[in-house]
This record gives C-alpha cells, sequence and structure tokens, in this order.
C-alpha cells in the first residue's frame, strides 16, 4: 500500500508552495489582520490563476478534474502560509456541497463560476456560539424564501452564494439580493473575515432532498475533515519550524536556547503530535479518494489529531518565543489565530471526539 504522493502531486505542491512564498509572505497576512480587506485579494487571483479553485471540479463543468489527493496538497501549503484566501470556505465547503448534493442545472451554474474564481461560495450553519442541532436552527425556508439569520459566517461579506442549513434541509441562496443583509463581527482571527447574514423572504432554493440538511451536512463534514486537516498539518509544521528557527538564533546565557532540554521537549512534542495527524490526513485522504467505507472514522481520526496537533505547534511556538511571542507585533499569533478558527469551523474537537467513538461503537456493532 503507497501511501506516498505521485510525481505530479509533489510537483502541484511545490509550484503552490513556491507562489505562497513569493506573494504570501507574512507581511500579507498582517496587512490582512490590520486592515478591512475582506482578504488578500492578490494572493486569491494568483491561486486562481493556477487554477486552484478547479482542482477537484469536474472537467464538465470548467474544472481540472483532478482528484481529491491534490486538493489535499494544496490545503497544506495553504495552512502553511496561514493564506488569507477564501480557500477553506469557497474551494472546499460550497464547491464539495454543491458537489454532493446539487442538481444538474445548479452544478451548470456555480461550479464554472468557482472554478474560474468569478464567484466565491460559503457554508452558513451557526446561529450563534452553541453547536447547530435540529432542536437549535431556527432558519426557515418554504415556498422559495429563506427566512432566519446566520453567525458567524466565514467570508460571508464576500461571498456571492452561500449553502444554508435551514432547519431540516440545506438551500442554496444568491447573497446579492435585497433580501439579504450582511454585518461585520469580530473573531478571534481577522485574517478570515466574518459576518452574519440574515434572510428576510430572499429568494432560494432546495440543494439535494427536503429534510435531508443533516445527512448531507455529516457526508460534507467529513470530506472538509480530511482538507482541513491537511491544511492544520501545513500550519502546525510552519508553527513548529518557526519555534525551531527562533531557538536556533536566540542566545540567553552565552548559548541558544534550543540547546536546552526544555525547549528541545517543546520541539519534539511538537513533533510527535505532527506526524500522528500527518499519518492520520494520509489515510483520511486515501479513503476519500478510493470512496472507502472507513471514510467516516478517518475523517474523524484526522480532524481530532490535526486539530489538537496545530493547536499545540502554535501555543508552543508563542512559548518558545517567551515574551515577545505575546506582543502584537509577533508574528506567532498568526498560527494560533489560524488554528482556533479551524479547530471550530465545522465543529470543535469535543463534537468529533463523541462523532469517533460512535462511530467505532457502530463499526464493533456490525464486525
Amino acid at each position: 500500500m503507497n501511501f506516498d504522493f505521485s510525481d505530479d502531486q509533489k510537483l502541484l505542491k511545490e509550484q503552490v508552495a513556491k507562489f505562497l512564498a513569493d506573494k504570501c509572505p507574512l507581511k500579507v497576512v498582517r496587512r490582512v489582520l490590520d486592515g478591512n480587506e475582506a482578504f488578500a485579494g492578490e494572493v486569491w487571483k494568483g491561486l486562481v490563476e493556477l487554477g486552484v479553485p478547479g482542482i477537484a471540479i469536474p472537467e464538465e463543468y470548467g474544472g481540472l478534474g483532478m482528484t481529491p489527493l491534490e486538493l489535499c496538497v494544496v490545503a497544506e501549503e495553504i495552512g502553511r502560509a496561514a493564506a488569507p484566501v477564501p480557500f477553506d470556505t469557497s474551494v472546499v465547503l460550497a464547491t464539495e456541497a454543491l458537489k454532493l448534493a446539487g442538481s444538474e442545472a445548479q452544478k451548470k451554474k456555480w461550479l464554472p463560476l468557482l472554478a474560474s474564481g468569478e464567484a466565491i461560495g460559503t457554508l452558513a450553519t451557526a446561529e450563534g456560539p452553541q453547536t447547530p442541532r435540529p432542536s437549535n436552527v431556527r432558519t426557515m425556508f418554504g415556498g422559495g424564501r429563506l427566512n432566519g439569520k446566520k453567525v458567524p459566517v466565514a467570508d460571508g461579506a464576500a461571498a456571492t452564494f452561500a449553502v444554508v442549513l435551514a432547519k431540516n434541509s440545506l438551500v442554496l441562496v444568491d447573497l446579492n439580493q435585497k433580501g439579504v443583509a450582511k454585518k461585520d463581527v469580530e473573531t478571534i482571527d481577522p485574517t478570515r473575515k466574518h459576518c452574519e447574514l440574515t434572510f428576510t423572504d430572499a429568494n432560494a432554493e432546495l440543494l439535494g432532498a427536503e429534510g435531508e440538511g443533516w445527512r448531507l451536512l455529516e457526508r460534507l463534514y467529513d470530506a472538509a475533515a480530511v482538507y482541513f486537516a491537511f491544511a492544520q498539518v501545513g500550519g502546525a509544521e510552519a508553527a513548529m519550524y518557526m519555534a525551531r528557527d527562533y531557538a536556533l538564533q536566540r542566545h540567553a546565557f552565552g548559548r541558544a536556547i534550543g540547546s536546552y532540554q526544555a525547549i528541545k521537549h517543546k520541539l519534539a512534542d511538537c513533533y510527535v503530535k505532527l506526524e500522528l495527524a500527518r499519518s492520520n490526513a494520509y489515510y483520511g485522504a486515501m479513503m476519500l479518494t478510493e470512496g472507502g467505507a472507513d471514510l467516516p472514522l478517518a475523517a474523524a481520526a484526522a480532524r481530532i489529531a490535526a486539530t489538537e496537533a496545530y493547536d499545540f505547534a502554535s501555543k508552543e511556538n508563542i512559548q518558545t518565543h517567551g515574551g515577545i511571542g505575546f506582543t502584537w507585533e509577533a508574528d506567532t499569533q498568526f498560527h494560533l489565530r489560524r488554528a482556533r478558527v479551524l479547530a471550530l469551523s465545522i465543529g470543535g474537537p469535543m463534537a468529533w471526539k463523541d462523532k469517533l467513538v460512535t462511530r467505532l461503537e457502530q463499526k464493533n456493532v456490525t464486525a
């Protein structure tokens, strides 16, 4: 069994990594953090020119028709750069939702626009700090009209359309209409802008069958968990190397702080968690690509391991930098902010641990 990527996939990874190193250094991330831009426009434009939004979109809809593996290697580089672009929302969540449940007409309308970068999509499920459940989702859809409120919605202000969870169904709504109001909201990561979307008799249409929203969302989240795991692995590795580089050049008491056992242990622990997350992400990618029966288990394991690895590495990076690591001027904050946002974007760590336990129990029962 080969868990490695092909030469073509490695070349794609290298091309995206080189582009991001040139066009998305940390000063660009800081510019978006400190400013009012929805995202780094020039970086997104470059990724569009590289064909990134269309990687996993079938050729018949204007995409490149590649496999999930190609999107996984790109996700890792996006995460490594902490790139302030709508990759997770538009390229992963919105695109995968359309591929999973969209009608032929919906696919023909939106997938070519997503592939070309002319449209940006997003997913709107939450209605506040609580985890969305059938009992607390109040957004309603009926007669082609959508009413309710979603907050926070990543890239909602910049998005062209949204896939919205309305009670028990998923609906697709064009955000450029009078029935949609947008309001910016603050989150822990200003490089990934969020907003509040209010729908008042907004025109919308079902995505998939009526009443199938939660089942479709579960399948969408399993696929997204694998892609997000690669982004988290990339971010965790970047945070670990940032800590290592600082430990090698920062001296205290006449020697590099990296020579002290306490710092070595921090970096070693980061590496162990990173490699565990990477192995789980690789297995998840294989299940996703092959449509394997173990995808639900693999996705949950990848999600949990990658979330823990990124959170740990981003915190240890700050600790390794000492007092300067806690200041606004330090670049260490970028990965901590991104780690926290990604950890909550498709359900928090406890929700995924519950999923893993439940799925393991189900597998044991049927075995």
